[in-house]
């Protein structure tokens, strides 16, 4: 059967270099002169190589055409380009976002990946300062023969630090929230290309609005982090009813004094046997010996685990009984660095040229936990939408974001899905997406803002009424609204 057809351009490898690009230097300045002029799409091809530059990110969807490409490697390189540059300006890191979140139409296009060296190191503190463009897992490079890890940071270690922060992400760790509760401080460029140092006590308010803040007040250029002890770490599993979730969770997780990560697992198509996985500190030996989790590992077991319950009749029984018990029931006890250094290669299939992979995630209280469950499941199974997973972490309240996706204590909900990549695919998902969001507010919950941009306005509005305050800040220090994206463009 021949595939969907799509009217989008055929999909990069993704990490598989960078956006397409004229090679030569007369045909690149022509290239950015006309971007500056805001005649790009005007501009005829000259010869056989396309006058393209183009920000891609993970999904192969929603490609941004800019102008311009920058990769600054100092901090006064990243002030002299916003200085120097008279339009708008996206700024990306490792480009994980998935509607668009790190570049702006027509616009310079910041990548930040070449601003990656350690500033300073003080383990007896436990305090790091990094530029914002380093990627985790090499900042647990330096971390793990100290015997030191990240306080709090994402489940996989390929992202960058300051992409990190900009949407202030999470992991699995319990008590934690998300990972701007771990930022002493932050280095910004702003849009005048001055740099200002902000923290909860030095312009806390723009600390608070950089912080998940999406790119929208300045540049994050460094980050200074909370660090922590690593630790031996063991895991325990148990399947339980929906309904015996919570219980579980407050006496064996949270009321647990030796619990560190936790996850639990909602397969489809019921969603109705959470599988919990909570890694507790121990002083067992290690059945792992490796202390970080090795580059470049061939992940095609996973490919195929993850092609077969998506793709053969009955994918799902065939992880309940194979696919997890394989995976889970095992005896497994290891460093804390090796379990939060997970590669994201994992989860990559083996081409997105015809069908994609994308996440979304949900924020309730956990008043209401059952209640979006298992109205979640029913938007899913209507919409037969090809769930791989849902993972459901805790956080506490956000205390520090002026875009806080916790403003109360809630459950979040991992949806990793299975997508086409044609036009009429993508709007079936925003179909389904709208009444998950719909389903979220009438639970009193909230959306995550780094994916698919697919909420309405009102729904954007309904879930951030914060976001007067980020206007009314933005207008101050950023009036001409040079930082934008994809996310700002369409809702701010």
């Amino acid at each position: 059967m021949s595939p969907p057809h799509s009217s989008r351009p055929p999909a990069i490898e993704p990490f598989a270099g960078e956006p397409h690009a004229p090679t030569d230097p007369a045909r690149r300045r022509l290239v950015q002169a006309l971007g500056a002029a805001g005649l790009l799409m005007l501009a005829p091809a000259l010869g056989a190589a396309p006058l393209v530059l183009r920000v891609d990110n993970v999904t192969a969807l929603y490609p941004v055409t800019v102008a311009r490409i920058e990769r600054p490697e100092t901090v006064a390189e990243v002030a002299a380009m916003v200085t120097a540059w008279p339009g708008a300006i996206g700024v990306g890191g490792g480009r994980f976002s998935m509607g668009g979140q790190v570049a702006v139409a027509d616009g310079l296009h910041l990548d930040l990946r070449g601003l990656n060296q350690l500033v300073w190191l003080r383990a007896d503190e436990r305090r790091v300062r990094v530029q914002a463009g380093m990627r985790w897992r090499a900042l647990q490079e330096v971390l793990d023969p100290l015997g030191l890890a990240v306080h709090t940071m994402q489940s996989y270690a390929n992202f960058t630090v300051g992409g990190s922060v900009s949407v202030n992400a999470h992991g699995r760790y319990v008590g934690h929230g998300p990972v701007g509760q771990s930022v002493q401080a932050l280095a910004l460029v702003l849009a005048d290309g001055s740099v200002v140092e902000a923290s909860r006590e030095q312009h806390p308010e723009l600390f608070a609005a950089a912080i998940g803040g999406y790119g929208a007040v300045g540049v994050i250029v460094e980050v200074e982090l909370a660090l922590a002890e690593n630790v031996r770490i063991e895991r325990r599993v148990k399947e339980l009813p929906l309904a015996a979730y919570r219980a579980h969770f407050e006496q064996a997780v949270r009321g647990h004094a030796t619990s560190v990560l936790h996850n639990a697992d909602l397969r489809p198509p019921a969603f109705d046997r959470p599988v919990c996985v909570t890694w507790h500190r121990t002083d067992a030996a290690v059945t792992d010996p490796l202390r970080l989790t090795p580059h470049g590992a061939s992940h095609g077991l996973e490919q195929t685990a993850l092609w077969a319950v998506t793709e053969l009749p009955g994918g799902g029984g065939l992880r309940r009984k194979v696919i997890d018990p394989l995976r889970l029931g095992s005896p497994a006890v290891c460093w804390l660095n090796r379990e939060a250094s997970l590669d994201v290669a994992e989860l990559e299939p083996r081409t997105r040229r015809i069908t994609t992979y994308a996440l979304q995630e949900y924020f309730v209280p956990p008043r209401h936990f059952e209640a979006f469950v298992q109205g979640m499941a029913q938007v899913l199974q209507r919409h037969r939408v090809h769930v791989v997973n849902v993972s459901v972490r805790h956080t506490p309240a956000d205390t520090v974001a002026l875009l806080p996706w916790a403003r109360e204590e809630v459950f979040s909900f991992v949806l990793y899905h299975k997508q086409r990549t044609s036009d009429e695919a993508c709007e079936a998902v925003g179909m389904w997406t709208r009444e998950l969001i719909d389903l979220a507010l009438a639970h009193e919950g909230r959306y995550y803002l780094p994916y698919q941009l697919h909420a309405t306005r009102a729904q954007f509005e309904r879930a951030y009424p914060e976001v007067q305050a980020l206007r009314a800040l933005k207008a101050r220090v950023d009036p001409a609204g040079r930082f934008s994206n994809s996310l700002w463009a369409r809702y701010l």
